[in-house]
């Protein structure tokens, strides 16, 4: 955890004497007295910090000390401001100014005095207190106070209002909207102090206001706003920045706030909804006729925006503001730097747009040309991709209110940005995050989103540790009828998918003619227009091209050495996990019929698997507890896929490679194989999987197994002998044949050791459950009971049943005992 140093270091300021505590303080008061804070000063306050933080107690500091300590949150230098705050965190506040928040104090605010007086205050009521005293400390004008007040402000009321939302009245709420819209809408259009016309008499006087220029050079035409450049800003134009970063959580939470005017405000939207649909445009009629500098004084506003109340308003100039910053990102821009910042601008402003059009549908039909434009724009540059999904959201939330066509939109969302760019982390966590955020929408509306699964698995496929989550919650959701199937033998090709997306990431990059794009078999197949078709497959955009492929074997052999590549392994090790939870699902969405088709794939798929160590242990053992309660709840799926059943079971290969799976189906061909469980069960069948069984158990306990393969597990034998003999049971002709092998069987280890049992417990236990079995059959009555009971007696109820005499019975002994 420590280095030998930093431990001792923590144990002294733990083990520090309070009177040489109290000396430290003391030399401390004097440092910070003095005119210059040097070195010295730093290091003490680090030492302070370390001895309050290292101690569970909380101390309070002395008054003076923690006076000296307030005022050097106001200092210049910001290394003392994060120390002082830093150390006034690890202290309680003094008695007397818990709570007191005085209006010297919030003028004086800066990012590290914010956040500390929010840390310290003590209950609901102090944030309530600090929240109205930066609201009003709001109205004040900027020549009442410093000139970095305010934007220290409002990102501390952002804080308060994402903890504590109960703070806020609605008059709170009517001046924050105010002073948004003004900051956000009359910010000054000229750049902070001035531009010298040059020449040797330059001076204060002979320095011209400068107008805010965009990002590609012109003189601005408009309003300012985020994407406007000059060489400094005024403070208004600051508060425009902060106040676009604060928009979208305001205009999402403010609706929490009670509001006793709510009819009202509705009347009155409704009233002026047809006057608001012809006053969106970028006209300068709503720009105040006073320098834009001063916030508070705007006194000019278009007609229509006077008329609204403040909520209406903001959402209003909300809108006209996303639209100018959409109209700027067309811009282009000089630097990098610039670009990053239309498309981070793009994004907020889309969320924004999404969010005023669902406070007001009319916004719809006003926002949809200017949102329809900017994808047909960006659609074509995938460099766009994460702009382009706020879009699809405002798709998916209004395009069926808008009526408008969005096919194209969501063959960009689940076709090209899963297919080329299932690389790229960001986006996989941003379209995946889309994806849980609007399940409910995407199934009802989306029919693409439950056929595109073979592209969103290659984010799956590509980084599986980083979206596996994402996929727990998503994959329920496309487990359909239809797509059950084809769904199952993807997961199972996920490992194969990795390798075939790390193949052509590696052919893309490394050219043919380049010895390190040579000399990997499966690059040189990846690349051949032989296993083409294989690939593709593998690769293919949406659900519906077939089930699976035929020569799977030999994708396998072709992939052979990409076993051990980490990508591979680590989805390798997802798939179990998915497959428990498509099962889970598959069977409240499946008819039997479907279910029988799948446990045909499960036993097909059992020996075409990718050969990744431990991989296909795995995925048996998921086979095999899935095929059991597939099983249990529908015994007829037996009977339906009984030929399909004999077939594996009558494979004494399987005995050794698929020893879990094997003895699952060979105990469920015994369990539900009888004319109780279905009455299509004849005799003729269970004499045919009886002796298919048969054949294996002899062949397995007569001879030594293959090499390079182990002794067959005794569960498995057990396991064959019980499933004989409940066939037996139901078929007595064939009594003579168990009893006569479990009798041999005793006879031939009574000389000791066998071939095909290493471990002499085994053995024993082997040997003691045919002679259980030999007893039990012996009475072929009692056996079947035995063997195979009916349901109401391995599920008994017996002391509920009242007629019958147990449960008074069990009443009278109850009273007897508890008397005494």
């Amino acid at each position: 955890m420590y280095s030998h140093g930093s431990e001792s270091l923590i144990k002294q300021a733990r083990e520090i004497q309070d009177s040489e505590l109290q000396k430290f303080y003391s030399r401390l008061v004097k440092l910070l007295q003095g005119k210059e804070l040097g070195y010295e000063t730093v290091d003490s306050l680090q030492r302070l910090h370390l001895i309050l933080s290292a101690n569970k107690y909380i101390r309070t500091l002395p008054p003076e000390l923690q006076k000296r300590l307030q005022s050097l949150l106001s200092s210049p230098a910001e290394q003392f401001q994060v120390l002082s705050s830093a150390v006034l965190r690890e202290t309680l506040p003094p008695a007397a100014h818990s709570g007191n928040y005085s209006q010297e104090n919030i003028v004086q605010l800066n990012s590290h005095a914010a956040a500390l007086l929010l840390s310290q205050a003590g209950s609901r009521a102090d944030v309530s207190s600090l929240c109205s005293q930066l609201l009003r400390g709001l109205e004040s004008r900027q020549s009442e106070g410093p000139t970095n007040s305010l934007t220290h402000t409002l990102p501390i009321l952002n804080t308060i209002l994402t903890h504590n939302l109960e703070c806020l009245t609605e008059d709170h709420v009517t001046l924050l909207s105010k002073k948004l819209v003004d900051w956000l809408r009359y910010a000054s259009i000229l750049q902070g102090g001035g531009a010298s016309s040059g020449g040797f008499f330059t001076g204060p006087r002979s320095r011209q206001p400068v107008p805010i220029a965009e990002l590609d050079g012109t003189v601005s035409g408009d309003f300012f706003t985020v994407l406007c450049v000059g060489q400094s800003f005024t403070e208004d134009q600051w508060m425009n920045v902060f106040s676009f970063s604060a928009l979208r959580h305001w205009l999402l939470t403010y609706h929490s706030v009670s509001n006793g005017n709510g009819t009202a405000d509705t009347a009155h939207r409704l009233q002026l909804s047809l006057s608001l649909s012809h006053s969106h445009s970028f006209s300068n009629d709503d720009r105040s006729e006073v320098d834009g500098s001063v916030v508070s004084m705007v006194s000019v506003t278009s007609s229509s925006s006077r008329l609204l109340p403040p909520k209406e308003r903001l959402r209003e100039k909300s809108f006209q503001y996303c639209q100018r910053l959409i109209e700027q990102s067309d811009r282009k821009a000089h630097k990098k730097s610039d670009a990053d910042l239309q498309k981070a601008c793009l994004v907020e402003a889309v969320c924004i747009l999404d969010c005023v059009c669902e406070e007001d549908a009319s916004l719809v039909f006003r926002a949809f040309p200017c949102i329809k434009a900017l994808f047909g724009r960006l659609s074509s540059d995938l460099s766009f991709a994460r702009v382009l999904l706020p879009i699809a959201q405002f798709y998916l939330n209004h395009g069926e209110m808008a009526a408008v066509d969005c096919g194209s939109v969501w063959a960009l969302v689940f076709a090209r940005f899963p297919a080329e760019l299932f690389n790229d982390p960001f986006l996989a966590h941003e379209l995946l995050r889309f994806l849980r955020l609007n399940l409910e929408s995407l199934q009802l509306r989306v029919p693409q989103y439950t056929h595109s699964f073979p592209n969103l698995l290659k984010f799956l496929a590509w980084d599986s540790p980083a979206v596996v989550d994402d996929f727990v919650d998503l994959l329920p959701s496309l487990v359909t009828a239809g797509t059950a199937v084809e769904l199952l033998h993807t997961l199972l090709d996920l490992p194969c998918l990795s390798a075939t997306l790390v193949l052509q990431v590696r052919s893309t990059c490394l050219p043919i003619s380049e010895q390190s794009g040579r000399g990997l078999l499966s690059l040189d197949a990846f690349r051949s227009p032989s296993f083409r078709g294989l690939f593709l497959f593998l690769l293919r955009g949406e659900a519906g091209s077939g089930d699976t492929i035929d020569r799977l074997s030999t994708l396998h052999e072709l992939l052979v050495e990409t076993a051990d590549w980490p990508r591979v392994v680590q989805c390798a090790q997802t798939v179990p996990v998915l497959l428990h939870i498509f099962f889970n699902t598959v069977i409240t969405v499946a008819d039997e019929k479907l279910l029988a088709h799948l446990i045909l794939v499960m036993l097909e798929r059992s020996s075409l698997l990718l050969n990744i160590p431990k991989y296909n242990k795995e995925i048996h053992r998921v086979f095999s507890s899935h095929l059991l309660r597939l099983c249990k709840l529908h015994p007829s799926l037996v009977m339906d896929q009984s030929h399909e059943l004999l077939e594996f079971s009558g494979a004494t290969a399987n005995v050794y490679s698929k020893e879990e799976l094997y003895t699952h189906v060979v105990w469920v061909l015994g369990e539900y194989l009888s004319v109780s469980c279905d009455s299509r069960c004849s005799v003729t069948l269970i004499t045919s999987c009886f002796e298919a069984l048969e054949a294996v158990l002899f062949e397995i306990t007569s001879s030594a197994p293959p090499p390079g393969t182990d002794c067959p597990a005794p569960r498995v034998v057990t396991t064959l002998m019980s499933a004989l003999a409940k066939l037996a049971s139901r078929s007595h002709d064939l009594i003579p044949r168990v009893s006569l092998f479990l009798s041999k069987l005793r006879t031939v280890t009574r000389g000791g050791s066998v071939a095909w049992c290493s471990d002499e417990e085994d053995l024993v236990a082997i040997v003691t459950r045919g002679e259980e079995l030999w007893s039990l059959l012996k009475a072929p009555g009692v056996a079947q009971s035995v063997l195979t009971p009916p349901a109401h007696v391995t599920t008994p109820q017996w002391h509920r049943d009242t007629n019958v005499a147990l449960p008074l019975r069990l009443r009278t002994l109850t009273n007897l005992t508890h008397s005494h």
